[in-house]
């Protein structure tokens, strides 16, 4: 399993500092424009900065209804996925296209309450998919159990189309969360990971 940690929190650049320092896989940024989801955060020139002090890859999650503003810029940074939400998104093959054209792997969030099927027709296309197990756009939620049918669906269709799109979920990941989602290939956190010692959650996660 493969662990990307956000650093939705209240000193980013301190969870950067402090993920760089680490052995994680990916730094996890939420890029919110306040229209898609109420809040808004980091900006490109704030992610710019970021870059500076780390060299993890980062995995950017896409909350904004326009996707299509911030992939160029985003593609001359150390960026690995670039992940959209279906929901925001009427042409979704040329949000695809735009990213791979960058040369970056892309991904699609679904929110807890869309159907798992509806990314069924784009898995030949997508490196990943990310499951919400929260509302986006707000950290410290409680990680909600009614999404886990997804994971167990996808990873089926997954299996029998011979597919090699990745499986993430992000929300509320903790160690009692955590165990329910074995099946997934990465997951997303934020306060479990930066509360104690990292590296000991690391080794937890890895080992589910």
């Amino acid at each position: 399993m493969l662990v990307s940690g956000s650093i939705l929190c209240d000193k980013p650049m301190s969870a950067v500092k402090c993920y760089d320092k680490s052995s994680i896989d990916y730094i996890h940024l939420d890029i919110m424009d306040g229209k898609f989801v109420e809040n808004k955060s980091f900006t490109i020139s704030e992610i710019e900065k970021f870059s500076k002090f780390t060299s993890k890859k980062f995995d950017v999650h896409l909350m904004v209804n326009n996707p299509l503003k911030y992939i160029d810029s985003l593609s001359m940074l150390n960026v690995s996925y670039i992940t959209f939400h279906l929901e925001a998104v009427k042409d979704v093959m040329s949000v695809i296209n735009r990213i791979k054209d960058n040369g970056i792997k892309v991904g699609i969030s679904i929110k807890p309450g869309t159907n798992v099927s509806e990314v069924f027709p784009l898995l030949p296309y997508l490196d990943m998919v990310l499951i919400m197990s929260v509302e986006p756009g707000k950290s410290g939620q409680s990680f909600m159990s009614s999404v886990l049918y997804k994971i167990d669906v996808l990873r089926k269709e997954i299996a029998e189309k011979g597919y090699k799109t990745l499986i993430s979920i992000d929300g509320g990941i903790n160690e009692d969360s955590a165990s329910k989602v074995v099946g997934v290939d990465v997951v997303v956190s934020a306060s479990y990971l930066l509360s104690g010692n990292i590296e000991d959650k690391l080794k937890f996660l890895r080992n589910l």
